[in-house]
């Protein structure tokens, strides 16, 4: 690790389900991009206490025609625009566009998204708290030494039924407002 990265505060997040509301229909257009309650919020206080906020995401309805890169543009800048009402905003979004048959590395749960963070960022994942809703975040996670968080939004409870055996160690919060509470008291 460099120099430059061994001050960086990192805390990467996933998009639908931790930071706005979730669809098994995919968030498709810009008006169902809706802010889970406290999420901007809670990337503020991140930013304001020294953090970089960035999102990994897989983004399928992409490869499968649902949407257009068009659209999720529109969508990431709702999200940045909802974000500066509260100063702050996500350093960068990094999103897998493919489709779970394409067999590509980006695609959590593999770990190419966090690693292409770590080498555009220059920084070791090692340690660093990766929040997400879903049992291929906490996989993606895993794999590059972070250390992941599960939130119960989104499709946190049913990842929490389905997998309890497989989240021994992994800590459980309400939602992000929580996670980010419970990292700042470290």
């Amino acid at each position: 690790m460099n120099e430059k990265a061994q001050g960086t505060k990192l805390v990467v997040l996933d998009r639908d389900g931790v930071i706005n509301q979730d669809s098994d229909n995919y968030i498709k257009r810009v008006q169902e991009w809706i802010p889970i309650p406290g999420s901007l919020e809670a990337i503020a206080r991140l930013n304001h206490t020294g953090y970089q906020v960035v999102v990994a995401t897989n983004q399928s309805g992409l490869g499968r025609g649902y949407f257009s890169i068009d659209d999720i543009n529109a969508i990431h800048c709702k999200m940045q625009r909802e974000l500066l009402v509260f100063g702050t905003q996500v350093e960068a979004i990094f999103f897998c566009p493919h489709t779970p048959d394409a067999n590509c590395r980006c695609r959590k749960p593999l770990p190419g998204l966090l690693d292409e963070i770590a080498r555009r960022l220059q920084i070791d994942m090692t340690g660093v708290p990766i929040i997400g809703d879903s049992f291929r975040d906490i996989q993606a996670a895993i794999a590059v030494n972070a250390s992941p968080s599960l939130v119960l939004t989104g499709k946190g409870q049913l990842t929490l039924r389905e997998h309890p055996d497989d989240l021994g160690g992994v800590p459980v919060y309400k939602n992000l407002s929580g996670t980010v509470d419970a990292l700042l008291a470290d």
